[in-house]
């Protein structure tokens, strides 16, 4: 890159950090480091801050180098090195279409040079993410392949170099601070590390696949290079120098761009407690002398519970969790990343799930997908806009509210997390019944998870619990503001029903208003 382009970036990066510097001014700041890198002194932290609790939703997408082929699903630079899987494999098809459609000379690197983002413009995806209700937003700042999409002066193989030779993420959250959203920098690149170089039975040619590292090794092909740069890329360098890059890219994050939050995929495990010690100390530390108030969050049991909050992917809790936690779920039926023909889920079913999750002290962070140029396709913002639209109208119910002492109660058929806990695709309807509370417990919100009939009598179960022997003093839609006929005996609250247009198809929300 030459001087006048270097000087432009340093520039840009000034003023990104102005941005990021005077939106986290408000907060009171610590000028020293409070916590140590042990998990000791870090779980002193208090990571569960007002602003995520009353958050609720936060937006952010997999985009980048695998963005390109646009086929089967973000993992595709790992696939496409395995020669020999069975074809009932997960991406066993991905080779045959790489080599029929690219050749097989025609390395992952290659793709970068079509990775243009074009039409990248971080104001109106800021726009878009806050239209859709997001409290907070971000992106996968580097995923599983080692491709930044930051100006990173550590990690050659980034966005602002080569490809589209944009700083992506400092674009982006600073065109979110300045709407005064948090920010998310996701992290999922513990796995990038070539681990299997002495190990012949996991090889591309081998048949058996090796899920601890991203790229198939290869000793005659490009995925065991030992060039300069290349390496980097492809894991090929020495265990101890990738945790220090690992530590150094995270940090170097921080550092730039002052995300809320930083969220790491599962592998995390794979680094060294000593890195990831000092990892979250950097994080806190730092955020803390901005006047943030930031958080960590982890997979499975890579963090202890007492420094971070838990994200559980593509699925939620199943009972009102004693902390409070996060579930990262796609916007589409597939694919992390955007795909030719990738088909997407229902505002309603996204909006319903969602419900369940906040009733149950979860907060949720929606995967998109843009394309490999830049745009969101029409048919994910208008999703994005349908859960945009529901949550304005009912936002006294979403925003700024606590779990009832139950989560809630019907008649949707269970099913299975693929990560544990319960699917983000449960079925609910208009016999589903959720819960949520004002902060002062003065008002109880009752969602009914579809279009309940209009001129029906509703007995509704559970409403006084947080309320024993308090008098109610209203019943209406909210929304719609309709007052409601009700009557309340054997701590039941039986209501009527109003006319449909009162209510909502997608899910509607009574509030019950106590003296």
């Amino acid at each position: 890159m030459n001087k006048l382009k270097r000087t432009l970036r340093a520039v840009s990066l000034l003023a990104t950090a102005c941005t990021l510097i005077n939106c986290s001014s408000k907060q009171t700041k610590q000028e020293v480091n409070v916590y140590e890198p042990t998990w000791e002194s870090l779980a002193q932290h208090n990571s569960q801050p007002e602003w995520f609790k009353d958050a609720k939703l936060g937006i952010y997408f997999h985009w980048g180098i695998y963005s390109v082929p646009a086929f089967s699903s973000e993992w595709y630079p790992a696939w496409m090195y395995y020669t020999k899987l069975e074809k009932e494999h997960w991406g066993a098809e991905i080779r045959d279409y790489h080599v029929k459609n690219y050749g097989a000379d025609f390395d992952y690197h290659d793709f970068i040079p079509l990775f243009k983002a074009e039409h990248f413009n971080a104001a109106e995806w800021a726009d878009l993410f806050q239209n859709a209700g997001a409290k907070f937003a971000g992106l996968a700042a580097q995923h599983h392949d080692g491709f930044a999409m930051w100006d990173s002066e550590i990690n050659p193989w980034n966005a602002a170099d080569m490809g589209p030779e944009k700083d992506i993420a400092g674009e982006l959250l600073s065109e979110l601070k300045k709407r005064d959203m948090k920010t998310i920098a996701t992290f999922h690149h513990a796995r990038n590390l070539q681990r299997y170089a002495n190990d012949s039975v996991h090889w591309a040619n081998s048949g058996q696949v090796g899920f601890d590292s991203h790229f198939a090794y290869d000793p005659n092909g490009i995925t065991s290079t030992k060039d300069e740069k290349l390496k980097y890329l492809y894991g090929n360098i020495p265990v101890n120098e990738f945790h220090d890059r690992w530590l150094g890219q995270v940090n170097e994050v921080v550092d730039k761009y002052a995300p809320d939050m930083i969220w790491f995929d599962s592998w995390l495990d794979m680094v060294p407690e000593e890195y990831r010690q000092k990892m979250v100390a950097h994080h806190y530390n730092t955020a803390l002398k901005r006047g943030q108030e930031p958080i960590t969050f982890y997979k499975q049991e890579d963090l202890p519970d007492s420094v971070a909050l838990l994200d559980i992917e593509q699925g939620g809790k199943t009972e009102i969790s004693e902390k409070y936690w996060l579930t990262d779920i796609t916007i589409s039926d597939g694919s992390w990343c955007y795909t030719n023909g990738l088909k997407y889920k229902k505002a309603d079913l996204i909006i319903r799930n969602m419900i369940d999750v906040w009733s149950k002290k979860g907060v949720v962070l929606l995967n998109v997908s843009p394309m490999a140029n830049g745009i969101i396709p029409q048919e994910q913002q208008d999703v994005l806009l349908t859960i945009g639209e529901w949550i304005k109208k009912h936002k006294e119910a979403v925003y700024n509210t606590r779990v009832h002492s139950v989560f809630g109660y019907g008649i949707a058929e269970f099913e299975k997390g693929h990560f544990g806990g319960q699917s983000a695709t449960m079925k609910y309807t208009k016999d589903d019944v959720r819960f949520a509370k004002s902060k002062d417990g003065n008002t109880l919100y009752v969602y009914l998870l579809g279009l309940p009939d209009s001129g029906k009598e509703i007995g509704l179960e559970h409403v006084f619990e947080t309320n024993p022997g308090q008098n109610i003093k209203r019943v209406s839609v909210v929304g719609s503001g309709e007052e409601l006929k009700w009557s309340a005996s054997e701590n039941k609250l039986t209501l009527t029903t109003p006319s449909a247009e009162a209510m909502d198809e997608i899910a509607t929300v009574f509030k019950v208003e106590f003296i």
